[in-house]
């Protein structure tokens, strides 16, 4: 019971707020009857394909997850089910976290790159236009 409210806790920190104070949960955990916290199921609201196969790979790097994968729910709808399951050391909430993190940490490094790309492409560009004068 102790281990439902601590998943719950580190669950609610991912759930969003809508436009004019209405609540929607972006996320949410499904967990079979009689299935342990090893084998989960997370459907995100307002996901597809781009988000669901990035963070596919990024918990399948993980050793101790022996599965991961994700469905559309209907191509008219805008959700995704990922499914999570490990080799029993830990619960599936951990690689879910951990490979966020890892794929925001990855997105900041490209978009980084390619702020300093933007910039050093502009500052050629300046110094070629003032040696034309």
């Amino acid at each position: 019971m102790e281990e439902d409210q601590e998943l719950e806790r580190k669950i609610s920190g991912l759930k969003t707020s809508m436009a004019e104070g209405e609540r929607k949960t972006a996320l949410e955990m499904v967990q079979a009857a009689g299935t342990d916290r090893h084998c989960v199921t997370f459907v995100l609201h307002e996901e597809d394909h781009t988000l669901g196969n990035a963070l596919r790979y990024m918990i399948m790097k993980n050793p101790e997850v022996e599965f991961c994968g994700y469905t559309t729910t209907h191509p008219s709808e805008s959700k995704i089910n990922l499914r999570i399951q490990t080799r029993g050391a830990l619960p599936a909430v951990e690689p879910f976290q951990r490979g966020l993190s890892e794929l925001m940490n990855v997105c900041q490094h490209v978009l980084d790159k390619f702020e300093a790309s933007i910039k050093d492409y502009n500052e050629q560009k300046a110094s070629r236009s003032e040696s034309t004068f």
